[in-house]
């Protein structure tokens, strides 16, 4: 199999991938959903190339996979699908060098509503400017800060209240 240049479309969709497969995680709040989404994020994507208009790929990308979340939880809204917690055959995820730590971050982002987790994840982990995710999101600039801001002061506390050092801002 032929790997595809860096410069074509296949080759800059595959450099977003990383990204992209942690940003639907951060939405699914599931690794079996996040790749499911990523899935079928990137098939959209290359089903649709003739839309692009060349301008911003990732921005393009973000806000199909972000689209495709939402109408995905409208669709289980409406069907009623529950989930399956039995699940004997599947093995086990490795154990985190300090799981109590991981515990804490994973409840204090699931804390958070879908808005101001998805904006922060974008932002923080990402590394993504506000513009960016307003345009990914489809939301004012300003939602994006004011989100933002609410994110980072819940993470906060709830760390705080679990006695663990709080999140810095960046300079």
């Amino acid at each position: 199999m032929k790997t595809p240049a860096p410069e074509s479309f296949e080759g800059q969709i595959l450099a977003l991938l990383p990204s992209l497969r942690r940003y639907s995680r951060s939405l699914t709040r599931s690794d079996a959903d996040g790749e499911d989404l990523l899935q079928d994020c990137v098939e959209k994507v290359l089903a649709r190339r003739g839309q692009w208009r060349g301008l911003n790929l990732r921005g393009w990308v973000l806000t199909i996979m972000t689209n495709l979340y939402r109408n995905g939880r409208r669709g289980k809204a409406r069907d009623g699908m529950l989930e399956l917690d039995a699940a004997g055959d599947v093995a086990a995820p490795e154990v985190p060098a300090d799981p109590l730590e991981r515990t804490r971050l994973d409840s204090a982002l699931n804390s958070l509503s879908e808005e101001r987790r998805a904006v922060l994840m974008l932002v923080v982990i990402e590394g993504y400017s506000y513009s960016e995710v307003a345009a990914a999101l489809d939301i004012p600039i300003g939602t994006v800060m004011s989100r933002l801001s609410r994110a980072r002061r819940r993470v906060a506390e709830h760390l705080k209240a679990d006695n663990v050092i709080t999140l810095r801002r960046p300079k």
